[in-house]
């Protein structure tokens, strides 16, 4: 079945109806809000995305999206959401430079440079879900920019970094999917890099396509940059919360985006 933005769109209300909600539609933006009707709170979706996924996952992909709406508006039903007392709940998340910059509320996120392809932001881990700090709850709290940083870049260190790995046209390929929602942001432990890149025997290379994946490529040959691109690429378009589809060089604690074209491979 072929799917558009008006069948998404009526597919999508119909999964999430609740007395207690509203549906906005913009046509113009292609862009479907759900409202909590007493709090005016709510989660705006992008269809062209969903619809993207749709042509590779089909239900899946609606069954992605239903949920996370769904618990996203559920913490935004529940307790205050406060910093304090809940440090060890304080994660760094990677995005894409695209990712917007301020809520729905126009008060801006929380966030960092990183490279030029991907920008840190700091979330607040609420169990099943987690919703990004900004400078009005940080300020709500007293809290400073680097302290919630430093206490997100310690947390995101004690989080697990076993890798599955494979061999590929004698590259290996090592693969960190723990599906905790920062399997992306081991990117910012420093040290776990810089023990992976003890470990490399030729040229070390590193992918976040999406949040749920970080791959670390050990690459000896000229096939193994076509195989990293075909991989990221693939695991872009199929990524919940897509971040790059390029590729990242890792020397001496530093990250330089890579372009592969077919054979030709430009930095």
């Amino acid at each position: 079945m072929k799917m558009n933005s008006l069948k998404m769109k009526k597919e999508l209300e119909k999964r999430l109806t609740n007395s207690n909600r509203v549906f906005l539609f913009d046509k113009k933006k292609d862009e479907l809000r759900i409202e909590n009707k007493e709090t005016g709170k709510g989660i705006t979706i992008s269809l062209p995305g969903i619809i993207a996924k749709w042509e590779v996952q089909n239900v899946k992909a609606i069954d992605e999206v239903v949920y996370y709406v769904e618990e996203g508006l559920k913490a935004m039903e529940e307790r205050p959401i406060q910093l304090s007392g809940y440090e060890k709940n304080i994660f760094p998340v990677i995005r894409s430079t695209s990712f917007p910059i301020e809520s729905e509320e126009d008060v801006p996120f929380l966030a960092d440079a990183h490279t030029a392809e991907t920008r840190i932001y700091y979330a607040l881990d609420l169990g099943t879900t987690y919703r990004l700090i900004d400078t009005k709850l940080m300020q709500k709290e007293g809290w400073a920019h680097e302290r919630i940083k430093e206490i997100a870049l310690f947390n995101v260190r004690s989080l697990s970094t076993d890798l599955k790995s494979d061999t590929v046209a004698g590259n290996t390929f090592y693969f960190l999917n723990k599906n905790d929602g920062y399997d992306a942001s081991r990117i910012l432990n420093d040290s776990f890099l810089k023990e992976m890149e003890k470990q490399i025997i030729g040229t070390m290379a590193v992918a976040v396509p999406h949040q749920d994946v970080l791959i670390i490529a050990d690459i000896m040959n000229d096939t193994g940059y076509d195989i990293l691109a075909e991989m990221t690429m693939s695991f872009f378009a199929s990524g919940r919360v897509p971040i790059t589809a390029l590729s990242f060089l890792y020397e001496n604690g530093e990250l330089e985006p890579i372009f592969i074209l077919g054979q030709n491979r430009k930095k």
